[in-house]
């Protein structure tokens, strides 16, 4: 297939993109390299994508509409993977009016260029975060995920919605996939478990907000790679899917598993905790079990120790 990937330079984004040449597609990426965190480790990304085949890069922001028809345009993708996004819980509290402009009018960008162009069918990364601290569990995909706990959030939930509406107005088929807690190689430095992991390996203490009882689902990035792979492949009107991990733990749990895996002592403080933040997720599963063929494989623990190994071998923490 000829595949769009937007946002393909970041963490889920470029394993997607090597994924995508693995499987023999032609690739475009549009990336605007955001500055958010160390541009240069978006460029080695695109230095490991451009290992595995060739490569068309557009750095356009998604925000610039007119840009991003042409390219469309010229590129008449099968399919567009719409990953680039403003991401992060807690900045978008200091700066929702930019995460509405990226998240929800870039999204409605994006869908705009495909109707123009033809393209049949977009997959959208949403998040866990839209079911806000939904007292049902595990979450389903159907449940009412209208009280949003962030900025971030209700952009989510808004670009789902606005994807849903284009469907029904005649536009392309999109997929939305629910990504819970993701990690492993190349996860972005202010993200947990990458930030515990830098202070575990400087010996110092790991900030933890609240009392450590906090609970999530954490999928391993090759998990959420075959997820988006394998909705590329089943356009059907508007879907929405989870992809979550194979268990659920609390957050002291997975410092004490992640010190574990780096082979390091852990030193704990515990501070309030933080608006924004939701007491648990969980994902029900059974939805793309059916719907993608779908169901993760890598556990945490294997997980940990996969992406421990990948910190030590960069050098850096």
């Amino acid at each position: 297939m000829r595949v769009l990937l937007t946002g393909g330079a970041g963490f889920i984004g470029s394993h997607v993109a090597e994924a995508l040449l693995a499987r023999g597609d032609v690739l475009s990426i549009v990336d605007n390299f955001d500055p958010f965190y160390d541009v240069a480790l978006k460029r080695r990304n695109l230095d490991s994508i451009a290992r595995r085949g060739s490569v068309t890069l557009h750095e356009v922001d998604i925000r610039d509409a007119e840009r991003l028809k042409r390219i469309v345009q010229e590129e008449r993708p099968d399919v567009m993977v719409h990953l680039a996004a403003k991401a992060g819980v807690r900045p978008s509290i200091a700066e929702p009016a930019l995460y509405a402009a990226v998240n929800v009018q870039g999204t409605q960008h994006v869908l705009d260029a495909a109707r123009l162009a033809g393209t049949p069918h977009v997959v959208f990364g949403s998040s866990s975060s839209v079911y806000g601290n939904s007292s049902r569990r595990p979450f389903r995909e159907d449940d009412p995920a209208d009280q949003p706990v962030s900025p971030y959030a209700a952009t989510k939930r808004a670009g789902e919605l606005i994807c849903a509406a284009a469907v029904r107005c005649g536009g392309p088929s999109v997929t939305a996939l629910r990504f819970f807690t993701v990690f492993g190689p190349r996860q972005r430095p202010e993200m947990a478990i990458r930030l515990f992991a830098s202070r575990i390996l400087a010996g110092e203490e790991v900030r933890i907000f609240g009392t450590g009882d906090t609970e999530r689902d954490y999928t391993f990035v090759s998990d959420i790679t075959r997820g988006v792979l394998a909705a590329t492949e089943r356009p059907n009107g508007f879907q929405i899917y989870n992809l979550g991990g194979t268990e659920t733990t609390k957050l002291a749990d997975l410092v004490r598993l992640l010190g574990e895996a780096l082979g390091m002592p852990v030193r704990l403080r515990h501070e309030s905790e933080q608006v924004g933040d939701v007491k648990h997720t969980s994902a029900d599963l059974s939805r793309v079990r059916d719907g993608l063929g779908w169901s993760p494989a890598v556990s945490l623990k294997d997980g940990l120790q996969i992406f421990a190994q990948w910190l030590k071998s960069e050098g850096r923490s």
